[in-house]
């Protein structure tokens, strides 16, 4: 059966001054998914995520929900709720107070509100919290207080603007594991920004990897790390070696000073390729004809494994093993032919954009309040 589509942006584009934001993007959102836009700043995730707030309106293009179209409709008559960095909890309200509000301004009866109150506040694990100061929260806890005064009206659609940002590394690790319950147990679609490559594949269903205000790649958190769909999303998403490799024909490719059985093909006979391979990919091995050949530079210990950085005729690769080389020592590197990625040659250096239209862009969202280093 064909899962529901809730969200659709079609040829969406955004303009600030002369920079364009967002890039003609198009991307479909299914009904009770978790899909996290990821990318660095600047990249135009947040961006995405206020288009389909309605918070920003698009230059061109069509939003749809629930296969209407729904450009123009202001973000309070669209079934989405925002949660967004600063919590924006009401100060001189207590934790109860900011959980109801929403409801109190659709005049619900108090005996309703009680009712959904305590079951907010026991899907987020704050019951017995209702009559604290929220400024006697820690950030956590106000996170939690955030999250259910924005589902207390059963949103169809919860937007997540990096909402863990200013947890401690613990704490957002719990809250990561909270938030995909949450998401779980109310049957709803989670629309998530981040920057964070760890939070994206701990959390999504999907991740969309953005970049200069156009979409990278789309794909199952497995599929991104795996078969990233260029270089950009390989360095992104976790830690890569990129190397020159020319493909001399299907399943073979030469890098690294040697020649290695891959699973790639469709690339012209001798065409310059990008080669991607992951640390942990990397086989440690007594030095031969059949490897690559380097020099063991640095050994960290990771927790789980050690990272070691080795020289092979100018380039650092990264490679990673429970076991740990000795710094000067001379080791061979093997790869499987399946955990060799073969891509092709792209230009990855990145576009800025000038000064001035910076400056027009902060000047035209600074009443909104909009972060501009993460548009």
């Amino acid at each position: 059966m064909e899962e529901k589509l809730i969200v659709q942006l079609e040829d969406i584009e955004v303009i600030y001054g002369t920079a364009k934001v967002l890039k003609g993007i198009n991307l479909n959102i299914h009904d009770k998914e978790f899909l996290t836009l990821l990318g660095p700043s600047g990249c135009g995730k947040t961006t995405t995520l206020r288009i389909i707030g309605g918070f920003t309106q698009p230059k061109a293009g069509n939003v749809y929900f629930d296969g209407k179209k729904i450009n123009g409709v202001p973000p309070h008559l669209r079934q989405v709720n925002t949660i967004f960095q600063r919590y924006a909890l009401f100060p001189h309200l207590n934790v109860y107070e900011n959980v109801a509000f929403a409801l109190r301004l659709k005049k619900t009866k108090d005996a309703e509100i009680r009712t959904k109150v305590a079951e907010m506040l026991e899907l987020v694990n704050l019951s017995g919290f209702q009559a604290r100061d929220v400024n006697s929260l820690s950030g956590g806890q106000q996170q939690r207080v955030a999250i259910a005064r924005a589902l207390i009206n059963y949103p169809r659609v919860l937007l997540l603007d990096e909402p863990l940002g200013a947890l401690d590394l613990q704490l957002r690790k719990e809250m990561q594991a909270e938030l995909k319950k949450i998401q779980q147990r109310l049957d709803i679609t989670f629309i998530y920004v981040t920057h964070d490559q760890e939070e994206a594949l701990t959390m999504s269903d999907t991740i969309v990897v953005m970049r200069n205000g156009e979409i990278q790649q789309i794909g199952a958190p497995e599929d991104v790390y795996n078969e990233p769909a260029n270089a950009f999303v390989a360095k992104f998403i976790g830690a890569s070696n990129i190397t020159d490799g020319i493909m001399h024909r299907d399943f073979f490719v030469e890098f690294g000073g040697n020649y290695f059985e891959c699973v790639d093909k469709g690339f012209k006979k001798m065409e310059r390729v990008d080669v991607v391979i992951r640390p942990e990919d990397i086989i440690i091995e007594p030095p031969s004809d059949n490897n690559i050949i380097g020099t063991v530079e640095t050994v960290t210990f990771k927790g789980v494994h050690y990272e070691m950085t080795i020289d092979s005729f100018g380039y650092k690769w990264i490679a990673h093993s429970t076991a740990a080389l000795a710094a000067g020592g001379i080791t061979g590197m093997n790869v499987s032919p399946q955990n060799i990625h073969i891509m092709k040659k792209t230009d990855d250096e990145d576009e800025p954009y000038e000064i001035g239209d910076i400056s027009r862009m902060i000047d035209e969202e600074q009443e909104e309040g909009v972060d501009i280093n993460d548009i």
